[in-house]
């Protein structure tokens, strides 16, 4: 049996899903996360054989000591930052998504035998992509552009990665979502940034348990030095514009998200950094793609019970609260401005020189 798998940030969305999918295979796994109220709650509820490690990875002598004794056989290295939340503190973006990673990769090639390191990266390394002007699908080899914060701090990340000695497999997620309504907020600044986004923009979504197979599957499959997109069947290329108003319909929200704005297609630089993939070489090699997006659309509608009757009684009054709380609400202009939005409510998110 392949031994110890430490999963960095496995309290999250996607850390949580693939501590679930590594038990489910009878892995040893090792979870290293930031101890807070949440996270000891969510500790108690792990699988069993699951073990925990309270860490701070900026700080490197709490990440050393805890590599030497863990001694794993692969990180699963998820800890980061992600917007919106990233556009809030610059500084603490780089030392947690750029700084941590390094100290990490650095400490895990001293290692007596080193791990393999699989990194969650982000289609966001691709930068801005104005669907009017760019043609095909992104793919491993395509040049990364640093467009904010966010796809700045990722690429970073990954070429410290690629430019280790460890043997590395890096993973460039696309939007990942949940069935579950309780895994992903639904709070003011979620909601807001939501309404930023153009509504033409192109999004390739996933399941958030398909994300889980692919890392799992990455600790032991034939794909080091590899870069591999991982993002849903054909199913899962949408829209902005499609994607959040059909999710908030099968919750019994039909209706009740107020229209955001196209993206200007004249400018490629304002648009966000999402577009469909090609995941040809993903799935081949890791076979992860299970849920389509209607499997999605029907289990979330299952998973809302009787709150969808609820939902769908209120969905008037709440489309006319969001509208006011939108990223657009009053503001001048036709065209999405997401950087500009961004700026107003969150802060710079300028990439780092």
């Amino acid at each position: 049996m392949a031994g110890t798998v430490l999963v960095t940030g496995g309290f999250g969305l996607v850390g949580s899903a693939t501590v679930r999918r590594l038990s489910e295979l009878g892995r040893t796994v090792v979870v290293a996360d930031l101890e807070s109220p949440a996270n000891r709650t969510a500790a108690e509820n792990l699988p069993a054989g699951v073990s925990v490690r309270w860490v701070d990875l900026t700080d490197e002598d709490q990440t050393a000591r805890m590599v030497a004794e863990v001694a794993p056989e692969a990180i699963i290295h998820l800890a980061a930052i992600i917007p919106p939340a990233i556009y809030k503190n610059r500084t603490l973006a780089r030392r947690v998504n750029v700084d941590a990673t390094a100290t990490l990769v650095r400490i895990a090639e001293s290692q007596p035998t080193p791990p393999r390191f699989v990194q969650a990266s982000s289609n966001a390394v691709y930068g801005a992509r104005n669907p009017h002007s760019v043609t095909g699908l992104e793919t491993a080899d395509m040049p990364m552009k640093r467009s904010d914060l966010y796809s700045a701090t990722k690429a970073d990340a990954e070429s410290i990665v690629r430019a280790s000695s460890l043997e590395w497999v890096v993973l460039r997620l696309g939007g990942v979502l949940s069935v579950d309504p309780k895994a992903i907020p639904f709070n003011a600044d979620a909601l807001y940034f939501e309404s930023l986004l153009p509504t033409d923009g192109r999004m390739h979504s996933v399941d958030v348990r398909d994300v889980a197979w692919a890392f799992a599957a990455a600790t032991t499959a034939d794909v080091v030095h590899e870069i591999l997109l991982i993002g849903g069947d054909d199913s899962h290329k949408s829209l902005y514009g499609e994607i959040t108003p059909a999710l908030a319909a099968a919750r019994g929200l039909a209706g009740g998200l107020a229209p955001g704005r196209k993206g200007n297609p004249d400018s490629d630089e304002d648009w966000f950094v999402t577009d469909w993939m090609d995941t040809t070489r993903a799935q081949e090699a890791l076979q992860f793609q299970h849920y389509s997006w209607q499997d999605m659309i029907d289990e979330s509608r299952r998973n809302a019970g009787v709150s969808r009757y609820a939902l769908q009684i209120a969905a008037p009054l709440i489309r006319a609260v969001l509208k006011r709380r939108g990223a657009y609400w009053r503001q001048p202009g036709q065209y999405a401005d997401p950087w500009g939005a961004i700026r107003r409510k969150f802060g710079d998110p300028s990439p780092d020189s």
